[in-house]
């Protein structure tokens, strides 16, 4: 999550970390082939025989870029093959927050319609990305009766644990998870790389920024290792679908593990060329050559921006994606969304809803605010196919 600035919504908190790791590296390098397994030194890896080793972990955490459908469809094959290999494996989601656990139950059990899941588990409030992105592995959860479990914490109690201490949550709120191991020195510098490629800057206060994401990691690491712990004999396979820069080079979860007693934990990683300059096997335990084509991308539900709430009227945009929709409807970093359609923007959420009920091929009225001034601009959705 952010700190520094002002942030009003764990989406600010997801998008801001999700869009400065993109490109974390940039340099090319030698990534596997699409559909392919390597070390990070670009080893190739045999599937079947990593598959056999993951079966033997006590948790698999599967990183992604969260507004990359390529991504989650490797996720979706990755747990397929899992699956195959330990049926009595549980998914665990970054997404949501432990109070929604209820509502993930009830969904694998057939309870709710898709748009009853998304209401009750407050989607759109507490994740803010795209649920197709997610539907694909919801369903296959649900289709194969596997636990989903709620990894997370509601994003108020996250920024006070970060910012206030551990001590300002009571630990019945926090399920009872200690305080996190500290960050180690190349977490530290990792993290300050991430904020000070911010558009404002590192801030005045990078260590809440620090504190809140060893909050984050903990809170993820703490439901996984409980899982692991309640679960028979032996535990289930805890497979985790997390953010890739909570896991690389296991600075964030995979170190929290450690301190709660979970040494056996693998990180796997989806790779596109020109992603795998950096050979250090510390990165994760393997690699997953997926194509690079912005089409997979669905960033800001497919207008193509990356969003802030932060307090103020509407929302800001952090990033306009090249080629897309928002690009050439002319909005710009830095402008604040007021209004879009005849719904006014308080959140990403209220966004959000009202593209995804765009159909194709129509177009969207938005009201901006530009350097004071407010302006008027049309979003045109192409057509499908």
């Amino acid at each position: 999550m952010q700190a520094g600035f002002r942030v009003g919504t764990w989406a600010g908190a997801v998008g801001l970390l999700a869009t400065l790791m993109a490109g974390t590296v940039q340099a090319d390098g030698d990534c596997p082939a699409p559909g392919a397994w390597s070390t990070p030194a670009g080893e190739p890896l045999n599937a079947a025989e990593l598959y056999v080793d993951l079966a033997t972990r006590e948790a698999v955490l599967l990183g992604e870029r969260h507004d990359r459908m390529d991504h989650h469809r490797w996720q979706l094959g990755t747990l397929s093959a899992l699956h195959g290999q330990r049926p009595d494996m549980v998914i665990g989601l970054e997404m949501l927050p432990r109070s929604r656990q209820p509502v993930l139950d009830a969904w694998v059990a057939g309870e709710l319609a898709p748009e009853e899941f998304l209401e009750e588990s407050g989607w759109y409030e507490a994740w803010s990305f795209d649920p197709e992105l997610y539907w694909p592995i919801l369903h296959f959860a649900r289709v194969h009766d596997v636990p989903l479990l709620a990894l997370n914490l509601e994003r108020e109690y996250i920024q006070r644990l970060g910012h206030e201490g551990w001590e300002a949550v009571d630990a019945a709120t926090r399920d009872g998870v200690s305080a996190p191991a500290e960050a180690s020195e190349g977490y530290r510098d990792y993290l300050e790389a991430v904020l000070e490629r911010h558009p404002a800057g590192m801030g005045p206060d990078p260590e809440r920024f620090i504190a809140t994401q060893l909050a984050w990691d903990r809170m993820m690491a703490g439901g996984i290792a409980a899982r692991i712990e309640a679960g028979g004999e032996p535990p289930p396979l805890v497979v985790a679908i997390i953010g890739s820069g909570h896991l690389e080079y296991g600075y964030g979860v995979p170190h929290q593990l450690v301190d709660l007693g979970v040494t056996e934990a693998a990180v796997l990683l989806p790779r596109e060329p020109g992603d795998c300059a950096d050979s250090d096997p510390a990165l994760a335990h393997a690699i997953f050559g997926v194509p690079h084509d912005e089409r997979f991308e669905r960033s800001g539900s497919m207008l193509g921006v990356h969003l802030e709430s932060d307090g103020d009227p509407g929302i800001r945009i952090l990033r306009v994606q090249e080629g897309s929709v928002g690009e050439a409807a002319g909005l710009q970093a830095g402008d604040r969304v007021l209004q879009a359609g005849e719904r006014t923007i308080r959140a990403t959420s209220d966004l959000q809803r009202v593209v995804q009920a765009t159909p194709p091929g129509t177009w969207l009225p938005l009201e901006i605010e530009r350097e004071g001034e407010r302006l008027e601009r049309v979003a045109r959705f192409p057509r499908e196919d």
